[in-house]
């Protein structure tokens, strides 16, 4: 993580503003730009929307892979649809883990929030936008997997690095085969720590891309 990146997530974590008062976001035209960076996180109209989900999968991915798990991103399957393109769209798993559970494939389905999600109207309740998160995604992809002889596992995250309790568990589990293969103490904690790293990393790498040259 460069300097920049690393004096942005701290901004951001400590609600210090980074960007100029408060303006239209030049690029959706719908919202306001605001100081704290939480637009800047969430248009999906700007350049790079997806590179902070991405990068998590591909971190993810490698992750399972040093374990010596067998899995697939971006794994094509007959029955995951996304319904903003129409329920005859097929869309592939973001990880496929083989033989997961009791011999099932597990489908893996990553999705990054704001912890701030609705705060105004409820206060602020942490994992509250995680939870939400993980339950959208199992009322729109479990059934279908559980049709299919496949297990899913929502994997939800939000900006400041909390993990949905599905998530925690999943990861727990990569933790222990890790140990098993490991026996270097130092890598007790490489699961989560490198995962944890890997959010804060995409969430700086968005910051910094909407950053005005003169601050940067």
């Amino acid at each position: 993580m460069s300097a920049v990146e690393y004096r942005a997530i701290l901004k951001y974590r400590l609600m210090i503003p980074m960007f100029p008062d408060d303006e239209q976001c030049p690029i959706c035209r719908k919202a306001c730009l605001d100081q704290f960076g939480e637009h800047a996180l969430h248009c999906k109209e700007l350049p790079g929307f997806k590179y902070r989900h991405d990068w998590v999968r591909d971190v993810l991915g490698d992750i399972l892979k040093r374990a010596g798990i067998s899995v697939k991103k971006e794994a094509p399957v007959n029955f995951l649809t996304d319904p903003r393109e129409g329920r005859s769209t097929l869309r592939p798993a973001d990880v496929l883990v083989f033989g997961w559970d009791a011999g099932k494939h597990a489908c893996v389905d990553l999705t990054g929030v704001s912890p701030l999600v609705g705060f105004r109207d409820t206060g602020f309740v942490p994992g509250q936008a995680i939870a939400r998160a993980a339950a959208k995604k199992m009322d729109k992809h479990a059934k279908a997997c559980e049709d299919n002889q496949h297990s899913f596992i929502p994997f939800a995250f939000d900006t400041f690095g909390s993990l949905a309790p599905e998530a925690i568990r999943f990861l727990e589990r990569v933790q222990r085969v890790v140990h098993s293969n490991i026996s270097s103490p130092r890598d007790r904690g490489f699961v989560f720590t490198r995962l944890g790293f890997a959010i804060q990393k995409g969430v700086a790498a968005q910051l910094v891309a909407r950053l005005p040259a003169i601050l940067v």
